[in-house]
């Protein structure tokens, strides 16, 4: 079963139970996949819709600080459960400790690295990490391993 078939089945469940919250964010989810699917106009591949994932917890994650930074804890609240629905479809993420050592060896292959290399040791650890690790914490990490 394709992840985009495990999302309609879900989505379907989540209707018949009357899971609002769940079936909602499954219809923005299958909404987003099928706008990339008409971008392309190829079949999207489950790569590509765990791509179209990843952006949708992206943009749940800036919606909650926004709404928590405007003191609206209910909508914060309802990003939050989104958030978790949408992280449940993703593959685990690695854990910042793993993140740090795989820097830290990146960092020792590539040689003689200094802050101005920031973006040269950031574009090939993206590359590795694509789908396996948050941005905003691997750019954190690197920015502290050269840092120093």
């Amino acid at each position: 079963m394709s992840l985009l078939e495990k999302i309609e089945a879900e989505m379907k469940e989540a209707l018949k139970a009357g899971d609002t919250v769940r079936s909602d964010t499954l219809k923005m989810l299958k909404t987003d996949i099928t706008y990339e699917k008409a971008k392309t106009g190829e079949t999207v591949s489950d790569e590509k819709i765990l791509e179209v994932i990843a952006r949708a917890a992206k943009k749940r994650k800036e919606a909650m600080t926004e709404y928590r930074k405007a003191n609206r804890e209910d909508l914060a609240s309802r990003e939050a459960q989104e958030l978790a629905l949408i992280e449940a479809y993703l593959p685990e993420q690695m854990a910042e400790e793993d993140i740090k050592k795989y820097v830290a060896d990146l960092v020792a292959s590539m040689g003689g690295v200094t802050k101005k290399d920031f973006g040269r040791v950031m574009g090939q650890a993206m590359k590795d990490l694509k789908g396996k690790a948050d941005g905003v914490l691997v750019k954190k990490i690197i920015t502290e391993s050269l840092g120093e």
